[in-house]
């Protein structure tokens, strides 16, 4: 979560108007989610790898790092849709085991592989998302689409806590590695059980030490943070308006045959 947020501010694309890259990354997720298309999913998929690693400077290392986390995930979640254990051999592979097969059919094969690509050309929009636009101009955007206020401000204010409670949890975890607090495996869970707890009563001091500094500004329910307004240009939104007719085209091919 850090690291997105560094990376987010070094990114080349960081000044590109947020509207933009709000309206391209929901309509791309949209057309992978409704569409299931292998082709539109490859597609995303390569378009949202070059915009974020060539075009936003995101080093390849550090997007495919972060890329494999959601796919070792659907890996996983999905060898129940292409492993089975059966009596009776399938059509794309069977491995016998005595009296039982591991196998699967060609259709769960190609069930697997289309709900992997899938999820991860979605993911692949969420990752340009959140590696070129801190949360703030985030906010912003929805705050402009009516999003409710309540939304916003819980949004910004556990966006907020979560940078402040991992610090005060590695700081603990230091404190506790200082101490041989995680020489074996019974010290471990004792000491992460103590870490729980006591980040838990920090948690509620820091929020209220945070309320209080908020109503000493006269916080009115509303937290207010300056933008910077950055124009959109006509060559990116012409780009945009393309690549989404493309992908409507597609959608619209493959549902008619």
């Amino acid at each position: 979560m850090i690291v997105i947020d560094k990376l987010c501010y070094y990114s080349k694309l960081r000044y590109v108007n947020v509207c933009e890259k709000f309206l391209y990354a929901l309509i791309t997720l949209l057309f992978c989610v409704i569409s299931r298309s292998v082709l539109i999913a490859v597609l995303v998929f390569i378009a949202n790898g070059i915009l974020t690693v060539r075009k936003g400077g995101i080093p390849l290392s550090r997007y495919g790092r972060l890329m494999m986390l959601p796919l070792v995930f659907l890996l996983l979640s999905t060898a129940a849709i292409i492993v089975n254990f059966s009596k009776v051999p399938l059509d794309a592979y069977a491995i016998p085991i005595g009296n039982f097969y591991i196998t699967g059919s060609r259709a769960s094969l190609v069930f697997g592989s289309q709900l992997i690509l899938t999820a991860l050309a979605s993911v692949s929009c969420l990752y340009f998302l959140s590696l070129s636009t801190p949360m703030t101009d985030i906010l912003t955007v929805l705050r402009k689409l009516r999003c409710p206020e309540i939304v916003i401000e819980l949004m910004m204010l556990i966006y907020r806590f979560i940078f402040v409670l991992t610090a005060i949890a590695s700081d603990m975890s230091t404190a506790q590695n200082c101490r041989l607090g995680n020489r074996d495996f019974r010290t471990s869970c004792k000491s992460f059980g103590a870490l729980g707890s006591t980040l838990f009563i920090r948690a509620m001091k820091k929020s209220n030490a945070l309320f209080d500094a908020m109503e000493s500004r006269c916080y009115d329910g509303t937290i207010h943070v300056l933008t910077e307004n950055y124009p959109p240009k006509k060559n990116e939104i012409t780009a945009i308006v393309l690549f989404e007719l493309l992908l409507l085209a597609i959608t619209v091919w493959r549902f008619v045959i």
